[in-house]
């Protein structure tokens, strides 16, 4: 099926599948030689192997980095989905069932059905238990190596010079994404993360980009510096990652 059809199907939006393709995360059976992409059933099963993870607040280059390790093994993948998604919706009948105890006119001021902590633990320890198995990534490691003797002053310091970069993100939401003043901050960014954490490939910064837009905690925490600044600086990364591509 062509990519607006996949995306209806799937519950995403045409952008999502071009980020995704854009990143190499899911890239289209093939493509026509009008230029559409079209989608075949392998192609859909990764899409839903990726919605699977997003559903369970994966970001996408984790995601990415687990599912193109060699050993990745998708039906160990599904049952952990499963048991993630069970305990989720025990979590929702627990909270329908209070809802309807209290429209039902009992005097029930229960708050153990708002505890979230096992469901949380149980994230947590699939998320532990995904990255040992399958995310053994260099960056991920570099990452780890390089922070793990940062003291409060470091990670400050460190926060502060990103957060100055976003500020000037946040300044040029007027202007085009593939404007030079929005481009050097771009080359910016991606020499901030080098050098405070890990080797930032065009690779990376491309991931890095759709993960901005694509995943609300990201958009969100970007976005207090003024909305919009999240798709700005993923679409001046995009302009970026694609004209490093075509050198």
């Amino acid at each position: 099926m062509k990519i607006n059809e996949a995306a209806r199907l799937a519950g995403v939006t045409v952008r999502t599948l071009r980020y995704y393709d854009q990143i190499g995360m899911l890239k289209p059976s093939r493509v026509t030689e009008a230029g559409y992409r079209v989608y075949d059933a392998k192609a859909l099963e990764t899409l839903q192997q990726i919605l699977f993870f997003r559903e369970l607040d994966f970001p996408l280059r984790e995601i990415q980095a687990l599912m193109e390790k060699p050993g990745y093994d998708r039906r160990r993948a599904l049952e952990g989905h499963r048991a993630l998604l069970l305990e989720k919706k025990k979590h929702i009948e627990g909270l329908i069932a209070l809802a309807d105890r209290s429209l039902n006119g009992e005097d029930d001021m229960s708050f153990q059905e708002f505890d979230k902590s096992r469901l949380e633990d149980m994230r947590t320890r699939y998320a532990a238990e995904v990255q040992e198995r399958w995310g053994d990534t260099a960056a991920y490691r570099q990452e780890q190596a390089r922070t793990a003797g940062w003291g409060e002053d470091k990670w400050r310091a460190v926060s502060g010079r990103g957060e100055a970069l976003m500020r000037a993100f946040a300044m040029r939401r007027g202007e085009a994404p593939q404007s030079a003043a929005v481009q050097a901050l771009v080359g910016q960014w991606q020499t901030y993360i080098t050098e405070s954490f890990y080797h930032c490939t065009d690779e990376i910064l491309s991931a890095l980009g759709a993960m901005y837009v694509e995943d609300r905690r990201f958009t969100d925490s970007i976005d207090q510096y003024g909305p919009g600044t999240a798709a700005l600086m993923a679409e001046a990364i995009g302009v970026h990652c694609r004209a490093q591509a075509e050198k």
